[in-house]
């Protein structure tokens, strides 16, 4: 019964740092889920196309700071239009390492991505009805 005890707990070891494993990529994913919905609100809040790139990227960056995620590199692209009643979506990809893992030192890296498109409000102005108006766009 020892022989057993002592040959299975090793098993038993590796089992769980791999569910350990396997949690912890789940919960990156959607976290990097969470900054592609968060990147793809900040861009459709936005009046043009570059701000809607540039705020989505920030946004982007920040939340996955807040949330713990090291990107070893990090895209963050945008896509449709600003346009009222438009749609913009915004797509993250983020490799991280794997070797964080306490004692099971996992060689490499894992590309992690997401997409969200969020849509741009209907009844908001726009860049060019803003200068007009003389608000800020």
């Amino acid at each position: 019964m020892t022989v057993e005890l002592v040959l299975l707990i090793p098993v038993l070891i590796l089992m769980l740092w791999f569910l350990i494993f396997c949690g912890r990529m789940a919960d990156s994913r959607l976290r990097i889920e969470d900054a592609a919905h968060q990147a793809a609100r900040a861009a459709s809040m936005q009046r043009t196309d570059a701000e809607a790139a540039a705020h989505a990227r920030a946004t982007a960056v920040e939340a996955l700071n807040d949330a713990g995620i090291t990107c070893r590199s990090l895209a963050v692209d945008t896509s449709g239009s600003v346009r009222p009643g438009g749609t913009v979506t915004a797509t993250v990809a983020c490799r991280v390492d794997l070797h964080d893992l306490g004692l099971l030192r996992m060689p490499g890296t894992a590309m992690l991505d997401a997409r969200f498109t969020a849509p741009v409000d209907t009844h908001r102005g726009t860049a060019a009805t803003a200068a007009r108006e003389g608000d800020e766009p």
